[in-house]
């Protein structure tokens, strides 16, 4: 079954960015000269994904603004002739269309794994992608393009995978690899959360990027249930993937190019100066200034 589904779970309320996210969805915060969810949209819609569901709460109408056509706007612009911003405006609305945007609130316990499952149950009995809109891939192949092509060749849940210093992995979910294939792909039993250095199963980190099947939805359908008749804990992706794992298939792929986080103002600023160094109009301009 070719993959033409994808979430992206945007309902966070952006704490690490705090107050510059009070007002502002962290993921309309700016990368380069688009908002962040857009360099999510558009590697969706570049790899062939035609539905796309964004899983919003409160506050985030923003992003609905965003992807929204707005002929008037077009047409003042064209009036002014301001042709170029109104062929911009006039594309972003046509990803909305070629992407088939459709928003859905989040509802249930906390935790990443809710949005998957609020969204799993519009989608149907089908594998779908999950990207996060905090980050930003740049690559010649899109990274969900190659989750995709490594989804084709193992029919199993895919886990998007680079390598890591050994020193970071207390900051992520490190794999547990079975067996080494070629271009990346390799089988998986399953992630140890955030380990210490001397206990990482590998050298590798799972960031934001997952072919879910059916079979993990329904890993988080348990999860949830139980939620109900306890009223603890959290609902995790991972700890789905993990019990999935434990009796099924699952790879990771190592995804060829180059990852930036935008969940902290650290990473934020490295993403903003990494996109604007690569544009061809702003980047000689800040090259110019650092040697001055």
């Amino acid at each position: 079954m070719t993959i033409r589904k994808a979430v992206i779970p945007a309902a966070g309320i952006g704490s690490r960015l705090l107050p510059l996210t009070k007002a502002i969805p962290k993921e309309m915060l700016p990368v380069g000269d688009k908002p962040v969810i857009e360099h999510t949209v558009r590697e969706l819609v570049a790899s062939g994904i035609t539905d796309i569901t964004i899983v919003v709460s409160a506050g985030k109408s923003l992003i609905q603004d965003h992807f929204r056509p707005n002929p008037a706007l077009v047409a003042q612009l064209r009036a002014d002739g301001k042709t170029a911003y109104a062929d911009a405006v006039e594309e972003v609305g046509e990803l909305g269309r070629l992407g088939h945007i459709t928003y859905l609130d989040q509802h249930g316990p906390y935790g990443n794994g809710t949005p998957v499952l609020n969204a799993a149950r519009a989608l149907g009995d089908e594998p779908m992608l999950v990207l996060w809109p905090d980050d930003v891939f740049v690559a010649e192949v899109p990274r969900a393009q190659q989750l995709i092509d490594a989804y084709n060749k193992t029919h199993s849940p895919v886990l998007a995978l680079l390598p890591m210093d050994p020193a970071d992995s207390k900051r992520y979910g490190v794999p547990v690899v079975e067996e080494t294939f070629d271009n990346g792909l390799m089988r998986i039993t399953g992630l140890v959360e955030k380990p210490k250095r001397e206990d990482a199963p590998s050298a590798y980190a799972a960031i934001g990027g997952y072919v879910v099947t059916p079979g993990i939805v329904e890993e988080l359908r348990k999860q949830v249930a139980e939620w109900y008749t306890h009223r603890s804990g959290e609902v995790y992706l991972t700890d789905a993937i993990n019990v999935h794992a434990a009796a099924n298939a699952v790879y990771g792929q190592v995804i060829h190019g180059s990852w930036y986080d935008t969940g902290n103002p650290a990473d934020y600023l490295v993403a903003q100066f990494a996109s604007a160094l690569a544009h061809p109009e702003y980047g000689p301009l800040l090259r110019g200034l650092v040697t001055d």
